[in-house]
């Protein structure tokens, strides 16, 4: 094959498709620009009236599409609804006018004054800057008088291609016509990616050259490989093998296990009750990751020990009986995740700074009113719960949680993210009674990079064989403790590399709902001995791409 006919990125979900493709410039036309007269304002406070009025209109679309769908799609969408309406925005537009640029140019500049903030950032924050964009390009059409921009409703089947692609665009995608996204920017952590993941659409970020394809170019996309074919002589036969695939896949209904019986908890990540709900009618075993600070990113005061134990209720009431239990993370705020009543202000590096267990450092109480409300949560329900911190560094750290959860009649756990968690995994379990990897967290900190930079998408991916390194520390000291490690990032959506984690024994694997059954499914079909093969020779990989290719041709 022709190199030019196949480009390579980052793959985010799994599945073959093949469709014409539909390349996406949302732009708001540069005629309409020329045309808009700001002359039409008799001073600033009149432009800033017209501003509040476009960033409304704006916002209130993002909430009409919000109350359309639902879980991550719906946050992630109000989200932006509170970021078109924010007050620092209007104030960094507001101090332009005044300065005497004209409206477009002093939205054009507060937006890139907070683009500039949140690049600076990094982490999630910084993919925060697409949103950003995306809402200028909203108001800008709002104040010209254009329908704003974006990827509407495509009628035929296509392959959906873009630069990148926002929250707006994404979350009311119809999988029936939009059969597969690819994008130039973006990672595995992206709003494109998670919201493809929970629509299981097939998805490849970080394809170099993606836009500069011509409209209806017939695209086979390989969400598993990460590639993109132009000239792809089998393709109806690859997607055919694929339906089938997925078709078995779709019929598979716990509990997990290995091929030769050895089991493997199979668990969902969730938000809120609302999500907690529709992820206990999947064939799951409980929760591995209870998201606690999604919750309350829209609360700028500290909510009651009591409203708190109302909340987790009914997370924890969702997974009641059946032997199921709920793993809660205390409050991971802090860098891209900024709580009110939580976070640090003005913080030069928040990645590297005061976030997650680090923010009771100076206010325990925080920490104690959310183990108290837990405790009483699960004492109300019923339900087992287990009890984990994120971002632990120390085993001093993991004592002083351990004790805390213990007083309260709970199982204690940490989070390793942190490589010197991983490094120490068999003294942390000498206090904890599990462990829980953070994919996500764990590779950004092992490789220094950005897990939102698309330049660094190749260090940013779960397969490096240095962070499996890691993984296979902590579940050996797993292992050796005879105490649960599970994993509870991303890399445990994958279900090739699902299979290598328990190869190294690993023994959770905890994922968003839509990832279930395909995970569960391909580790029913291997045996552990063929499992701890595909481990070793993902460890002995020089790069994730090999060791995907290497792990792919083992296991067939």
């Amino acid at each position: 094959m022709a190199t030019d006919t196949l480009l390579r990125g980052t793959p985010v979900v799994p599945g073959v498709a093949f469709a014409p493709a539909l390349v996406v410039r949302a732009e708001v036309s540069p005629e309409a620009v020329a045309r808009f007269d700001t002359s039409q304002y008799a001073d600033a406070e009149a432009a800033l009236a017209a501003y509040d009025q476009a960033a409304q209109a704006v916002a209130d679309g993002f909430l009409r599409k919000a109350a359309g769908v639902s879980g991550d799609a719906a946050k992630v969408l109000t989200a932006s609804a509170g970021l078109a309406r924010d007050k620092g925005l209007r104030g960094a537009v507001s101090k332009h006018l005044r300065g005497g640029d004209d409206l477009l140019a002093s939205v054009h500049a507060g937006v890139e004054q907070f683009v500039t903030v949140f690049t600076g950032m990094g982490g999630l924050m910084a993919e925060r800057v697409t949103d950003l964009r995306d809402i200028e390009r909203r108001i800008t059409a709002h104040l010209v008088g254009e329908p704003e921009p974006g990827v509407g409703a495509p009628e035929a089947p296509c392959v959906l291609v873009a630069e990148d692609l926002a929250p707006s665009d994404t979350a009311g995608l119809d999988p029936a016509v939009v059969l597969a996204l690819v994008t130039e920017r973006g990672g595995p952590t992206s709003h494109t990616a998670i919201i493809a993941r929970q629509l299981a659409i097939p998805c490849v970020v970080g394809v170099g050259g993606a836009t500069a394809l011509a409209n209806g170019t017939p695209l086979l996309v390989d969400g598993a490989a990460g590639t993109v074919e132009t000239d792809a002589a089998d393709a109806e036969a690859r997607v055919a093998a694929d339906a089938e695939q997925r078709a078995a896949l779709a019929a598979w209904e716990g509990p997990g296990r290995t091929a030769d019986g050895v089991p493997v908890k199979i668990l969902a990540n969730v938000a809120d009750a609302e999500s907690a709900r529709r992820a206990a009618s999947a064939p799951v075993q409980g929760v591995g990751l209870f998201r606690t600070e999604l919750c309350f990113l829209n609360r700028k005061e500290e909510p009651s020990a009591e409203e708190q134990a109302s909340i987790y209720g009914g997370v924890l009431d969702a997974f009641h009986g059946g032997g199921r239990y709920v793993v809660v993370r205390t409050l991971d705020a802090g860098s891209d995740k900024p709580v009110g009543f939580a976070t640090h202000d003005g913080e030069e590096n928040p990645a590297l700074g005061v976030r997650g267990l680090r923010l009771s450092f100076d206010n325990p109480g925080l920490m104690d009113r959310q183990l108290d409300a837990i405790a009483a949560a699960a004492a109300a329900t019923g339900t087992e719960t287990w009890v984990m911190a994120p971002m632990v560094a120390t085993v001093a750290e993991a004592h002083e949680f351990a004790g805390k959860v213990h007083a309260r009649g709970l199982k204690a756990g940490v989070m390793v993210e942190v490589p010197s968690a991983a490094l120490l995994a068999h003294r942390m379990l000498e206090a904890v009674d599990f462990l829980s990897i953070g994919t996500n967290d764990l590779t950004q900190y092992t490789m220094a990079a950005d897990r939102m930079a698309t330049d660094l998408a190749h260090l940013t991916d779960p397969w490096q064989p240095a962070v499996l390194q890691l993984i296979a520390i902590t579940a050996e000291a797993g292992r050796q403790a005879r105490k649960p490690v599970g994993v509870c990032g991303e890399a445990a959506a994958d279900p090739l590399l699902a299979c290598v984690l328990v190869g190294m024994g690993i023994t959770s694997l905890s994922m968003a709902a839509a990832a279930v059954r395909p995970v569960g499914a391909r580790l029913a079909g291997v045996p552990l001995d063929l499992c701890e093969e595909a481990a070793e020779a993902a460890l002995a990989a020089s790069d994730p791409g090999a060791g995907r290719t290497a792990v792919r041709e083992l296991l067939g």
